[in-house]
C-alpha cells in the first residue's frame, strides 16, 4: 500500500508575491546596515549595549539558578544544532514523502544561512566570547548571533512549509506562537548571559527574517512555469 504524501498548495504567481521580496531586502538592507556599522567598529546601540551587559550580566553570574536555567535553554532548547535538527528531520520528511524538489531546497536554504553567518562573523573579526566576564563578553560578541539567526531561520523555513501545506489556522496559529516565544527567548537569554549585544541579536534575526523571505519568494518564482504542485 502507497504511504500517504503531502499535498502542497500552488506556489504565490500573482503579485501578491511581490511583498514577501520586499520584506526580505528590506531585512537584508537593514542587516547591512548594521554590518558595516559593527565592521568599523561602531555600533548604532553600543551605549544601550553596554548599560545593559553592565546591568543585567553583572546579575546573570550572581544568580546560579537563572543561570543554569539559561544554559539549558540556549544549550539544549535554542541551540542553533538542536534548530538545525529540527530542519534536518523536516527535510527527510519531505524527501520521503516524495517532495524532493522542496527538501533540497530547504536544506539549501538552511545551509545557506549558516555560511552566510559564520562568514559574515569572520568579516567583522569578531572573537568568541570571554565568558563570565560581562562586559568583555559583550565586547566580544559575535555578529550576526549565531542563536538569533538560526532560530528565525528554522522556525520561518518551518512556518512557511505549513503555510505552503495549507494547515489550518489552529495549527497555523500554534506554530507561530511557538516561533514568535523562541524568537523572544533566543534574544532574551543571548542579551542576559551577556554572549552578544543587542545589534548582533537583531542583526541575526533580520538576516534570518530576509534569508526566509527571499527563499521562499525565489522557490515560488522557480516552480511556477513547471508544475503547480509536488508529489
Amino acid at each position: 500500500m502507497p504511504s500517504p504524501r503531502f499535498r502542497f498548495r500552488s506556489p504565490d504567481r500573482s503579485p501578491r508575491a511581490t511583498p514577501a521580496l520586499r520584506t526580505g531586502a528590506a531585512a537584508g538592507t537593514a542587516s547591512s546596515v548594521l554590518l558595516v556599522l559593527v565592521a568599523v567598529r561602531w555600533s548604532p546601540l553600543m551605549s544601550l549595549d553596554r548599560s545593559v551587559a553592565d546591568a543585567l550580566h553583572r546579575h546573570a553570574v550572581t544568580d546560579p539558578g537563572l543561570v543554569r536555567v539559561n544554559r539549558v535553554l540556549t544549550d539544549w532548547v535554542w541551540d542553533p544544532w538542536t534548530m538545525r535538527a529540527l530542519i534536518a528531520v523536516a527535510v527527510v520528511a519531505l524527501w520521503w514523502r516524495g517532495a524532493r524538489r522542496l527538501a533540497l531546497w530547504v536544506a539549501a536554504t538552511s545551509l545557506l544561512a549558516s555560511v552566510l553567518q559564520q562568514g559574515l562573523k569572520a568579516a567583522v573579526g569578531r572573537e568568541r566570547p570571554r565568558w563570565p566576564d560581562p562586559v568583555d563578553s559583550a565586547q566580544f560578541a559575535a555578529f550576526p548571533s549565531g542563536h538569533a539567526m538560526t532560530a528565525v531561520v528554522s522556525c520561518g523555513l518551518l512556518l512557511w512549509l505549513l503555510r505552503l501545506h495549507g494547515a489550518g489556522p489552529g495549527l497555523w496559529g500554534t506554530a507561530l506562537a511557538v516561533a514568535v516565544v523562541s524568537a523572544v527567548g533566543v534574544a532574551a537569554t543571548r542579551v542576559y548571559l551577556g554572549v552578544h549585544w543587542l545589534t548582533d541579536v537583531v542583526g541575526g534575526a533580520l538576516l534570518g527574517v530576509a534569508v526566509v523571505t527571499l527563499s521562499a519568494a525565489g522557490y515560488a518564482r522557480y516552480t511556477a512555469p513547471r508544475e503547480g504542485s509536488h508529489r
